[in-house]
Parts: structure tokens; sequence; C-alpha cells
């Protein structure tokens, strides 16, 4: 099966812009033959420790959803991605939609847990993340989703082919330079590593979408300005963990293809006893907490009912669905 998984530099905050790049790289790589496009997760917008953020959720109905659904009719591929949805209920999720060739959506999955700042913008899912897909099935993940137990233990076992994508940002080198350097080169090698990991403990085959560029923006309750970049690396690896395709983050945004055998296999890596795959260090585990108390709150006050996309700039409004006859 030949699948691609897309790397985004992503025009953070401008939902209109992105979908405009993630449909032409889309179709790059329906072009070049794929069955399966996986799109990054944050498609729409990116991610950043932005106010502009706050009014970029699109409904489960809307723009991102139709580029998912249009890319999938026109290349008879399997095409997913996540976006920041606005729900029924009125709260924001971290979403990933699965487009099946004939266009209609074959299942979702919510991230389980924000990321750091990403708590201001969307609230938790609960779902498993097993999607079927015809004669595969499918197990969604989504960046830090990548680094914890419990997403192994949930996949393991009960799906052909691992889905999902990251945005995944850096460490900047502030002083003392010396320690966030050497800080950030375990961050960066973490990144680079998570879906190979992914692949030996679930014993199935990963596509792995990405971003990459600079990010520029707050850094929650302190008067700091973040400069950093995302990490990039979109991979796909086979079972076993080996990488079939890679793309560096100093490539820029492009499409790796890869053909892959999809199926379960007896997984390599045993699930380790803590909730994180990979350990985190203390500098890391403080950021996670104090950004998770700030994202919270600043959700309830500025980001929870905030009008979507959508209802800002009609523009980006879907078209309503075909009539059959």
């Amino acid at each position: 099966m030949k699948v691609a998984a897309i790397q985004l530099e992503p025009a953070v905050a401008a939902v209109a812009e992105n979908l405009r790049r993630c449909e032409a790289l889309g179709d790059e790589a329906g072009e070049a033959g794929a069955q399966w496009i996986i799109l990054p997760e944050f498609f729409t917008t990116g991610m950043g420790f932005l106010d502009r953020m706050a009014d970029t959720a699109l409904p489960p109905d809307g723009a991102a959803v139709e580029l998912l659904r249009r890319l999938a009719r026109r290349h008879g591929a399997t095409v997913g991605g996540s976006f920041i949805c606005r729900d029924a209920d009125g709260h924001n999720r971290n979403a990933f939609f699965l487009a099946g060739p004939d266009g209609e959506i074959l299942g979702r999955h919510d991230k389980d847990l924000p990321t750091m700042w990403e708590n201001a913008f969307y609230v938790a899912g609960a779902d498993d993340g097993v999607i079927a897909a015809g004669d595969v099935t499918a197990g969604a993940a989504l960046c830090w989703e990548f680094m914890r137990a419990q997403t192994a233990r949930r996949l393991r076992g009960r799906v052909d082919v691992v889905v999902g994508g990251s945005a995944w940002w850096s460490i900047p080198p502030w002083p003392p330079k010396s320690i966030t350097r050497r800080l950030e080169a375990s961050n960066a090698r973490t990144a680079a590593t998570v879906a190979e990991a992914m692949a030996r403990a679930v014993g199935a085959p990963v596509i792995h979408a990405a971003h990459c560029g600079e990010v520029v923006c707050g850094l929650p309750w302190t008067p700091i300005r973040y400069r950093g970049w995302l990490q990039g690396g979109a991979v796909v690896s086979d079972a076993t963990g080996a990488v079939l395709a890679r793309r560096d983050l100093r490539e820029g945004p492009g499409v790796v293809v890869a053909e892959i055998e999809p199926g379960r296999r007896p997984p390599l890596d045993e699930i380790p006893d803590r909730f994180w795959m990979h350990r985190r260090g203390a500098v890391p585990a403080l950021l996670w907490e104090y950004q998770k108390l700030h994202g919270r709150l600043w959700y309830e006050r500025h980001a929870h009912g905030r009008p979507t996309a959508d209802q800002l700039d009609p523009a980006l409004a879907a078209p309503p669905p075909a009539v059959r006859v």
C-alpha cells in the first residue's frame, strides 16, 4: 500500500492559507500515487500561544473536513488529519477525521490530553482512536500521544496501521545556553524517534505527518517572547520501526511517500509501566504542569464559546452536501 505523510510549514492561525497549502501538498501526494494521505495535527492552524488561535475552530462539517473529503474523492485515497473542532456541546477538541476514497467520513479521534499551551484552545478527548477503513483498521495518535504508554496500550494488537501527526516545538537557546541547548538536543532526538518507537510497541506501520518552520508567540504567565521552530519529521515506518521515508525539518514543507505492508505483527518492544514512554526531564515536567493550569483557565475565559472561523469568515463555510439522485 503506497502511503504519504505531509510536512506543512503553517501560517500560524491563518486558516484559509493553511487549507490552501494542505490542498496543494495533498494533491502532490495523490499525484504520486498515494492510497493513504495523512496531514499533521492542527493542519488548519499550526500551533502557538497566540490570542487569535481562539478564533480558529471549525465545525465538524466545515471547511477542514470538506478538504479531507475533497482530496479523498479526487485521488481515490484515504485521507486524514486533525484540527481544532467546535462540537455541538460548545467545546473545542483536537479532532482527527479520516475520510475514505468515496469522501465519506470513516471515523474520528479526539486527542486524549492537550500538550502544554494547547490547553488554552481545546479540551481532552476519551475515545480509543480505532477506525475501521475497509480491509484496514487504523489507529489514530496525535503528537504527545506518541509519548504516552496509554496510547500504545489502546492500539496494540488492534490496528493494521497507526496514523497521525505532530506540531512539536523546540526549546529555544535561552540562558544558560549550555543547559537549554542540551535540553533541546534531547527534545529533538525524542521528536525524531517517537513514530518508530510506537510502531515497535504497537506492532504496526506508522504514517506520521509533521509541521516545520518558525514559531513566534507569547509564553504563558511571563513577559518572555517565545521564538523557536517546529521539529518537522514527516516519517513512514514499518511495523519493526525501520524508517521507510523521512523528511527532515531542514528540508522544509513537502511530502514523503513509501510502500508499507499494513497488518498486525508481534510487537518488538514492551510497553513501559509508566505514564510516559520516553522519560521527561524536570524542565518539561514543570512546563507541562504550569501551562496546563494556565491553559485551562485561559480556555474558559477566552476560547470557550468564541465565534468559529467560518462565522468570522463566511468564505470558510463548507459547501452544502451534494444532493444524490
